[in-house]
């Protein structure tokens, strides 16, 4: 699944691909892409729009148009925005929506197993870096999400305050929430973890001030690690050229179960917590003592 360093990449070059282009059109094949809303009066609503600028909110894809409105594209699993110039064939059994320029340029929404989405909505209601408001539990995923690991405001004061307000969660689930951080995926919280010392089912509310602070650095340096490579393709990503990442070859623990940890030689390990895989060293990330 796409997490903050690969939409990060796509969004990036994008800006460089879309911006400032027209759009004359846009067909779904797919008759849930931009559900609730019918497909039909999405294009209407996109025909003629300047697309103004391109940003990355979560793991969201903003497109940001003329007027007061956004275009937001959620990949989900296995959603890829490819840019094709005037004239190139599309070529992918697995596009579910097609967006046309003016000038003949194309930006192709491909998505395998259907679970991604793009939907238009006010510029306004898309929650600010910061994190949204209090209260906003049931609302759309673009109007939910909180702070951005890599802006001004995530320091580790807030980290602290934050960690000290969800204490009795266990710290890597609490990552994996977009309502509190937004965009840190499965990957990059367990190589984050790991570059820590810190066990994935240690309580937040355990963590000490030096934890505090390691956890912080290794957040921001795995995630802007991993947008200095384009990216990790384990599986299905590939970024706006169809190119792969190169992340997944500097991984220090995702996928390595029964290989040796880089710093200690201790075995790698692999359970599940929350519902999701997860590796860890039992050495370097010294599990919570049972009550």
């Amino acid at each position: 699944m796409p997490e903050l360093p690969e939409v990060e990449t796509i969004a990036r070059q994008l800006r460089g691909m879309v911006v400032g282009r027209t759009v004359s059109g846009f067909e779904a094949a797919w008759h849930r892409l931009t559900e609730p809303e019918p497909a039909t009066l999405v294009s209407a609503r996109l025909a003629g729009r300047r697309i103004e600028a391109v940003r990355r909110r979560g793991k969201l894809v903003v497109f940001e148009l003329d007027g007061a409105e956004a275009l937001v594209v959620s990949l989900r699993m296995t959603g890829r925005l490819l840019f094709r110039a005037p004239g190139a064939p599309d070529g992918d059994r697995f596009t579910r929506g097609t967006i046309s320029f003016a000038d003949g340029s194309t930006l192709a929404f491909s998505d395998i197993r259907k679970f991604g989405r793009m939907t238009l909505v006010d510029r306004a209601d898309i929650a600010p870096e910061g994190g949204a408001a209090p209260g906003l539990a049931r609302a759309p995923l673009h109007a939910s999400l909180g702070m951005e690991p890599l802006s001004r405001g995530f320091t580790v004061r807030w980290l602290a305050d934050f960690l000290r307000r969800r204490g009795r969660s266990a710290v890597k689930p609490l990552l994996l929430d977009g309502r509190g951080i937004a965009g840190i995926g499965n990957i990059y919280a367990i190589e984050a973890l790991w570059r820590a010392r810190i066990h994935p089912l240690r309580l937040a509310g355990s963590l000490r001030p030096d934890e505090v602070t390691a956890l912080h650095e290794a957040l921001r340096w795995v995630l802007r690690k991993g947008i200095r490579l384009g990216g990790a393709s384990r599986r299905d990503y590939v970024d706006a050229r169809g190119q792969a990442g190169r992340m997944q070859r500097e991984f220090e623990l995702y996928g390595r179960a029964g290989e040796p940890c880089s710093r200690c030689g201790g075995e790698i390990r692999r359970t599940v917590v929350g519902g999701r895989g997860t590796f860890h060293c039992p050495r370097c990330q010294r599990a919570p003592r049972r009550r």
